[in-house]
């Protein structure tokens, strides 16, 4: 019996035994008066008016969940291994307990995707499957993130891998890329289980698989293509049993927490770099919350290079309000670019930390037995009070390694006693405030960007740190 069949037993066996009961409710005689008692019977609460209109009857509000299960369009699959894994799970309630609080955070955003593009809402649990919705997840074949790419397939879906970030964890961008290459792998194979195993092994993989039950004269369905790895065998089964428990939970003596049909999170726009520290601070989150919906930097310092950073739906108001009004460096960490052979303990002393905490800030960083770096590149260090930065935008990785121009900030001269202020038709020089860009400041003074660039010698993609004095003219 599938498990389709088995769940429409179960209900179906249930209405018959409710609508017997009203049956024989309505056929029994009625029961004689009860004998008097000693005292009254309290007087039974007066009925409500009948509702005239079935629309009008109160109902509970309908949660994402009950929204998932109205997309779900897969059909049931005829194995064991279905049950297997739905046994698994139904056993472990704190584990889908878990998923569900991280996943509470991703799933909005996720359904919204696949209800647009029309595929089956069971692609949306799919990061139950492959990551149990943790955001930095990291495999052994070096797959990463709630949709688990490795980095070949990520590159080739646009997600930017490089020193600052990876996109592969970035929640927005790897939904699109994995949603993308699931419509692709569904385009190239015409079935959505064939295209779910595709994305688990590899397109080569099932094509392989299919061609020699094709050779043979056999079916080429997802269940008869026995010579698919075993993992990708049980791949679809265990995305049907995820399915299963989300559409009948007490079925499996399970209770899933709700989660409101409502977006949980937004962008925002954002300077080009800010500490993590202050961005969740501008935010009013923790930083470990903040973490959660940027997953994707890779450093103490998020790089938003789309322009835009992740906060709650509810926090991006504050966020923009202390943005505006923030006045102190959005940045604390610049590039030392290290050579191979020097140690760390001395770089860290060099900059005012223990070894553990540059350690902490730079964690790809490889180090031989003696603590000494494997090989030159840049490393992440605090950047000195009292002195402004300007830092390339551009990956140390795979670019060459970023040069930081320092530049003292003047302090103002005072103006000799007796003598007039001199009066100017333009300011010539502009000290840099939180969140100015090249682009703001040149529609500020009325100049372009180019001009900018030529009188500071700067670059398009070099950031701008409050306090640094730039010339206008």
């Amino acid at each position: 019996m599938t498990d389709w069949n088995r769940h429409l037993r179960t209900w179906t066996g249930a209405l018959a035994l409710g609508l017997a009961s009203v049956v024989a409710l309505a056929a029994a005689p009625a029961k004689p008066p009860a004998a008097p008692s000693a005292s009254p019977a309290p007087t039974p609460a007066a009925l409500p008016d009948p509702f005239d209109d079935p629309d009008d009857v109160p109902m509970p509000d309908p949660d994402l969940w009950q929204r998932i299960r109205v997309g779900f369009a897969l059909e049931p699959l005829e194995t064991p291994l279905v049950r297997q894994h739905e046994d698994w799970y139904s056993t472990r309630p704190e584990y889908i307990a878990r998923f569900v609080d991280r996943g509470s955070r991703y799933l909005h955003y996720i359904v919204e995707q696949v209800e647009k593009r029309k595929m089956p809402m069971e692609i949306a649990l799919l990061p139950v499957v492959e990551s149990a919705f943790t955001p930095k997840a990291f495999s052994r074949a070096k797959a990463s993130g709630l949709w688990q790419f490795i980095p070949s397939t990520g590159k080739t879906y646009g997600l930017t891998q490089d020193w600052w970030r990876d996109n592969r964890n970035d929640v927005v961008a790897a939904t699109d890329a994995a949603l993308n290459y699931l419509q692709k792998l569904h385009d190239q194979f015409d079935s959505w289980e064939l295209a779910l195993a595709a994305y688990n092994c590899g397109e080569g993989c099932v094509a392989r698989a299919i061609a020699w039950n094709q050779k043979r004269h056999l079916p080429t369905d997802y269940l008869s293509l026995t010579r698919l790895p075993p993992e990708t065998r049980n791949y679809v089964p265990k995305l049907i049993a995820v399915k299963n428990i989300v559409l009948s939970p007490g079925m499996y003596g399970l209770e899933i927490e709700s989660i409101p049909d409502q977006p949980y999170f937004t962008t925002v726009e954002a300077p080009p770099k800010i500490d993590v520290k202050v961005a969740a601070k501008l935010a009013g989150m923790s930083v470990e919350d903040f973490v959660a919906l940027n997953p994707a930097h890779n450093k103490p310092v998020a790089v938003a290079s789309t322009g835009t950073l992740v906060v709650p739906l509810d926090k991006a108001e504050t966020f923009r309000a202390n943005l505006e009004a923030y006045d102190e460096p959005l940045v604390s960490w610049t590039t030392y670019q290290a050579k191979r052979g020097e140690s760390l303990d001395a770089i860290a002393q060099k900059h005012g930390l223990t070894p553990a905490q540059l350690k902490s800030a730079n964690d790809s960083v490889k180090l031989d037995r003696k603590g000494r770096l494997r090989q030159a590149g840049p490393i992440l260090v605090p950047m000195k009070k009292g002195v402004a930065s300007i830092v390339a935008t551009s990956a140390p990785a795979t670019t060459p390694p970023a040069r930081v121009a320092t530049v003292s900030v003047p302090s103002a001269t005072p103006k000799p006693a007796g003598h007039a202020a001199v009066v100017h038709s333009a300011p010539k020089t502009y000290v840099v405030r939180a969140g100015d860009t090249l682009h703001s400041i040149a529609r500020r003074f009325g100049t372009a960007v180019d001009t900018l660039l030529a009188l500071n010698k700067l670059t398009p993609s070099t950031i701008l740190h409050p306090g640094l004095r730039i010339r206008l003219s």
